[in-house]
């Protein structure tokens, strides 16, 4: 179904916004999904943060094609933007989701930080832990030479008493 000329400048001018205002930007492929499907994942992925629009790829190639550098993925089939200012999120978020709907759902690429970026690199970027994850991680790389210390010190006190 064609749509009018108005819409397809309002949908240019979102897509603007978010080439913008984003950190990170996923293509997400989606092919027989279901409405309910759809909607759960887009509440879920609103309470992180993570927008999510469905745009034709003509719009997409006019909005995000010479603004970023690198080359932009190819997009076949139905494509649309997962989204935020976070810049690790939204891939993490459709990745996700990517488990649940293996069938219906995949990353076809995105940008990341002003940089187009493949599929195998979103993934990639995708399976970086969250932000409190790596500092739970961090803490404990620290705390571990003086625990094992600790441990130590009381085993030689348990040999000499």
């Amino acid at each position: 179904m064609a749509i009018t000329k108005a819409k397809k400048e309002d949908i240019l001018a979102k897509l603007e916004t978010v080439r913008d205002n984003s950190d990170a930007i996923v293509f997400v492929h989606y092919k027989g999904l279901t409405v309910a499907n759809t909607t759960a994942m887009r509440k879920e992925l609103r309470e992180k943060g993570v927008g999510y629009f469905v745009a034709k790829k003509t719009l997409m190639q006019r909005a995000f094609g010479e603004k970023f550098e690198g080359t932009m993925p190819e997009l076949g089939g139905e494509i649309a933007i997962a989204y935020s200012t976070d810049a690790i999120t939204p891939a993490q978020s459709i990745k996700e989701f990517t488990g649940k709907y293996k069938d219906n759902l995949a990353i076809v690429g995105g940008v990341f930080q002003g940089v187009f970026k493949t599929q195998d690199e979103m993934i990639a970027i995708a399976s970086i832990p969250p932000l409190d994850t790596l500092r739970a991680m961090f803490a404990q790389l620290i705390n571990s030479p003086r625990q094992r210390f600790a441990v130590v010190l009381s085993k030689v006190a348990e040999t000499k008493a």
